[in-house]
């Protein structure tokens, strides 16, 4: 399949983890991403995702911190104490928008805070970002 010209991934292809727990969310992140030509994984809940980044490597992960079982800043903190190589890129996806919001994600290992509901160019300039 052949993208429109304005739909040509502009970054290099990367294995994404989307980690949502609401599906509507989780499969617009996965179409936006997949128009971008990356590969997907997706997680619903905070163990998964860590499951999955243990058994998957990943180069970003897209993480929900309103989670049932694990919240996105422990999926973080874990993410982190793991040392992977390589390590994976990590953006909050959340409704959290204040200064103190944006604190606790960086503070927890969090590369990038993104907020609800994210926009194309938003993760366009993500992706930009690594490369």
């Amino acid at each position: 399949m052949q993208l429109p010209s304005d739909l040509t991934p502009t970054s290099p292809r990367r294995r994404v983890l989307v980690i949502e727990d609401h599906a509507d969310s989780r499969d617009m992140l996965r179409m936006l991403l997949e128009l971008e030509g990356h590969e997907i994984l997706e997680a619903a809940g905070g163990a998964e995702a860590v499951k999955i980044i243990l058994d998957e490597p990943v180069d970003v992960a897209l993480i929900d911190l309103s989670l049932p079982d694990l919240d996105g800043l422990q999926i973080a903190r874990h993410t982190r104490l793991l040392a992977l190589s390589p390590r994976p890129f990590l953006v909050a996806v959340t409704g959290w928008v204040r200064d103190e919001d944006r604190e606790r994600t960086r503070e927890a290992g969090f590369d990038a805070h993104l907020s609800k509901p994210v926009t194309p160019e938003a993760l366009a300039d993500i992706f930009r970002a690594l490369g």
